[in-house]
Parts: C-alpha cells; sequence; structure tokens
C-alpha cells in the first residue's frame, strides 16, 4: 500500500471518528424540552382499564400510564411528572408527529408500514397481543371458523380493522363490519345485539369481559389469535437519544424483574455485589451518563413504579389475563432485556 494511500485512509478514518464523536455528543432536544417544562406530555388511550383509565379519583391507571411514569422517573427523576394527553386511533399519530406529545403509549401496534411512513420508531415492546373474537355464549360458537356472515363489531383507524378484513377473505368467509369510531358505543353496539361479533385485541376483549361481573359468562373469547400485536412505546425518529431512553428504561424494568430486584428491595440492591445489579443501580460503568440521564434512573424507575412483574400484577393481572408469553424468557416468555453493560 502506498503512503498517499494510507494517508488517505488516515484521514478518512479521522473524518469518520470525528462524526461519529459529534453524534454521540448530541444530546436530546425531547429531554430538553422535557426538563425545560418538568413533566413528560404521554399520549394515551385513556379509555382502556388494562392500559390507560382513569380511576374514582381520576387518576390514570393501567400497563401504558405505568410506563409512562417510568420514562418521567428515569428523565425527571420523579414518575408522577406526567401529563396524559388521550389519544385516539385518528389523533394518536398526529399528536405525536406534531410534537403535541412527546411519546405515545397507547397500545399501539409495532408494524412495518407504521415505523417506515409515519416518521416514528417502536422503542419498547410492553405487551405482546393479538388480535380476536368476542362473542355471546348463546350463539353457540366454538371457534372463528364459525362466525361466517356475522356482523362484527370493530372500532376503525386502527389495525383491527385491516386484521379482520384480512382474516375473513383469506378464509373464504363474508362478513358485515359493523366500525364505531367510540369504544364504549362498539361496547355498546355488541351488548344490544346490533352485531354478532366483537373484534379487537385480545386483552381489551378479555378486560372487557371481566367487567361484565356476574354475567362475563355469558360471553366466549373465541381461542384462535388471528394477528401478531406487539404493543408499545412509540417515539418520533431523529432524536436517538430519547429513543434510547425509552428503550432502556423498559428493559431496566425487565432486567430488575430478571434480576429479582423490586421497588420493595431496590434499596438493598444498592448494596449487591453482582456487577449487572451494581450497572443498573448506577454504582459502576456511567451508563446513565451515557443516555444523557442520572446514573440513579434505574434506580429511580424501580423505586417509583417497580419492575416489569409488579405492572403486570398491578395493571393486568386484576383482569384475570394470563401472563403468557409476556412472562419472562427464563418462564418461557418473550421478555428479556439486552445485556445491561
Amino acid at each position: 500500500m502506498s503512503a498517499l494511500r494510507v494517508r488517505v485512509g488516515i484521514v478518512a478514518g479521522a473524518i469518520l471518528l470525528a462524526s461519529v464523536s459529534g453524534a454521540l455528543a448530541q444530546g436530546s432536544p425531547t429531554i430538553e424540552a422535557i426538563r425545560a417544562r418538568g413533566e413528560l406530555i404521554c399520549g394515551v388511550a385513556g379509555t382502556s382499564p388494562l392500559f390507560s383509565f382513569p380511576d374514582s379519583q381520576g387518576v390514570m391507571r393501567g400497563l401504558d400510564a405505568d410506563s409512562c411514569r417510568a420514562v418521567a422517573a428515569a428523565i425527571l427523576g420523579d414518575a408522577q411528572k406526567v401529563k396524559f394527553v388521550p389519544a385516539t386511533p385518528e389523533s394518536r399519530f398526529p399528536l405525536l408527529q406534531s410534537g403535541q406529545v412527546d411519546m405515545l403509549y397507547r397500545s399501539t401496534t409495532w408494524s412495518l408500514g407504521r415505523e417506515a411512513n409515519l416518521g416514528a420508531m417502536f422503542a419498547s415492546v410492553n405487551f405482546y397481543d393479538g388480535t380476536g373474537f368476542l362473542v355471546k355464549a348463546t350463539l353457540g360458537v366454538k371457534s372463528a371458523k364459525d362466525i361466517d356472515g356475522a356482523a362484527v363489531c370493530i372500532s376503525p383507524g386502527g389495525g383491527t380493522e385491516l386484521v379482520v378484513e384480512d382474516f375473513f377473505r383469506s378464509n373464504k368467509m363474508k362478513y358485515t363490519p359493523i366500525l364505531i369510531k367510540d369504544l364504549q358505543e362498539v361496547q355498546r353496539a355488541y351488548l344490544s345485539g346490533r352485531c354478532d361479533v366483537y373484534a379487537s385485541d385480545m386483552s381489551a376483549l378479555a378486560g372487557f369481559r371481566y367487567q361484565q361481573g356476574d354475567k362475563a359468562s355469558d360471553h366466549i373469547l373465541l381461542s384462535e389469535t388471528i394477528s401478531k400485536e406487539p404493543l408499545g412505546a412509540m417515539v418520533r425518529k431523529g432524536d436517538d437519544k430519547f429513543f434510547d431512553a425509552v428503550r432502556w428504561t423498559f428493559f431496566a424494568q425487565v432486567a430488575a424483574e430478571e434480576q429479582g430486584i423490586t421497588a420493595a428491595n431496590v434499596d438493598d440492591a444498592l448494596k449487591s455485589q453482582v456487577p449487572e445489579v451494581r450497572r443498573l443501580m448506577g454504582l459502576e460503568g456511567d451508563l446513565g451518563k451515557a443516555l444523557g440521564l442520572d446514573n440513579k434512573w434505574a434506580f429511580n424507575v424501580i423505586k417509583q413504579v417497580g419492575n416489569y412483574g409488579e405492572m403486570w400484577d398491578r395493571d393486568i393481572t386484576p383482569y384475570g389475563v394470563p401472563r403468557g408469553i409476556n412472562k419472562l424468557w427464563k418462564a418461557g416468555g418473550l421478555q428479556f432485556a439486552p445485556p445491561i453493560r
């Protein structure tokens, strides 16, 4: 190799290193805006008891709501510094794209089309779900293949409408879609008999069935799951540091469950000699600083919101929904955290 080629290679390498170093040194406009206003603005459904629904005191509860709180704890050190903005299937993406919300935790499915066309990225999956069907027990239906010719209640504007259409078309079955925007109106239409079948995510259907109380057994949740619906956090493209902060906040909660660290015993974890626990607690590695956060970011998340399993037990278990594939990988599920190092 000539001396000229060596010099050109060195110069090119230096330019590449400088550009990478510059990118790493850049901060996050979104994190800076959150800190300046003193709160995270998080778009949520606000209508789903499992994911986001106000309690009797007006406090937003559910897995998505708590996931928003975890991000606030990581960035601001205070899980309560969250403003929840209701986001409908039609408004959720414009709210994110326009900057009216910092992020979405709105039971939104990760798909190629959404990530490629909407200028957004999915940072985490806090619930692996799938589309299913709820039917009245009096119909005597045992399988989704038995609902040929049915009237199906669907909330439009999301992926469910397309999934249901694909299911009936691929199985050469017919149906009449009853499209109603308002979730409560959809549910009332199903209960009143306007439609034979209610189609939605299995989690939503299970929660709705549970809410029927003594009449829950009047409704059958068919066993078939007709789609893959990984639900999670959605952020705008172009702010890698914020994406990293949101993604690793969730991973920290999963890692804490893997290590048996809970909100109740996280103070004891500060005395641990286990290397990964020490890095998670901010005692070694400066990983918080690498994310643009305080080194106690994960400690704050776990102390104030809990690990992933604690969120599940608090927000999902009461509705009778089994954890299933949302178990940790060690228990045969899909949830795992990459190495904290």
